[in-house]
């Protein structure tokens, strides 16, 4: 079997006239919008609702923000789930309300991070992909996971991400900013009528949302090899995990072969299996959320092959 046959996978089709891969992409689209519909539901139960609720929904939110971007949003940017392009478009509001960033914008780092795949600094500091975990670490190590989880949402570049925007035309940009007003909007009707639920609960919570999506995005890359294609991930291969996050805990695969549809990555795995055992593909037993309990988890300020403990078997 040559490397192509074992990496050759098979894209989903469909007779759909709606959807562009697959009608099991209905059940990401359900899921942004039942997010959309958890974030309406919490401004209007909020002043009639008591508190200790409010606070297990406040919660609830943040796990949805992170399971959004790192599942739905996620693959909604590698395999656009319409043919209509119109509804590519009005889904991508849906999702920038729900989750209060522009799903444009948001592309465009993730694009980045896969151009660059959690690279280390070069000569001049500088990283490839803009999250990579290394970008602010030392010494060529991964920074400490506290100031990653906490600091990364203050590190947005927005002039960066205009630019690179830019670069794709002025259409790009427009669905970007209309992104951006859609949710602003929305936001500043919240505030004007309860300015105390958006400064007092929603931020706290909607920050909280975005530490865990950098929680999960650390240890997807911590112990992986940015110097292997194959081992740019960490991969974890829990059930409910990955049915809650489309797939998208087979991160390994995923580097490796990113428009693998994710209804797809369990066969695609497969094919691979032999070729990570070979390269020490790093693999975790925990959702990556929860690396940090990973018994043989690489020490900071040690480098060593990735994966070499937990290689695929």
């Amino acid at each position: 079997m040559t490397a192509a046959d074992v990496i050759r996978i098979e894209r989903p089709t469909t007779d759909s006239k709606i959807f562009a891969n697959t009608r099991w992409d209905l059940v990401p689209t359900l899921a942004g919008f039942f997010h959309l519909a958890f974030f309406l539901a919490m401004f209007f139960l909020y002043p009639r609702t008591p508190l200790w609720v409010m606070l297990i929904m406040g919660f609830v939110y943040a796990l949805m923000i992170n399971a959004n971007i790192n599942g739905v949003s996620h693959n909604f940017i590698h395999n656009p789930f319409f043919r209509p392009n119109w509804m590519n478009r009005a889904f991508g509001i849906i999702e920038s309300i729900a989750c209060c960033f522009s799903q444009t914008y948001y592309d465009v780092v993730h694009m980045q991070h896969h151009k660059g795949n959690a690279d280390r600094p070069d000569e001049h500091g500088e990283t490839i992909d803009w999250i990579s975990i290394y970008r602010h670490g030392h010494d060529g190590e991964a920074e400490n996971p506290w100031s990653y989880v906490f600091l990364s949402f203050f590190r947005d570049n927005p002039a960066a991400i205009r630019k690179e925007l830019r670069k794709r035309g002025n259409r790009e940009l427009m669905w970007g900013n209309i992104e951006l007003a859609s949710f602003a909007t929305v936001l500043l009707i919240m505030f004007l009528f309860n300015w105390r639920y958006i400064l007092f609960f929603f931020l706290p919570f909607f920050y909280l949302g975005h530490c865990f999506s950098y929680l999960n995005g650390y240890f997807r890359h911590y112990g992986a090899n940015p110097d292997k294609p194959i081992a740019w991930g960490v991969s974890s291969y829990g059930k409910i995990y990955n049915w809650l996050f489309f797939y998208n805990g087979y991160h390994a695969e995923h580097h490796f072969r990113p428009k693998v549809h994710w209804t797809k990555m369990e066969q695609f795995q497969r094919q691979v299996a032999e070729l990570q055992k070979q390269e020490g593909v790093r693999v975790i037993n925990h959702a990556h959320m929860l690396g940090f309990l990973d018994p043989n988890l690489p020490p900071r300020g040690k480098k060593e092959p990735a994966g070499t403990p937990e290689a695929v078997s």
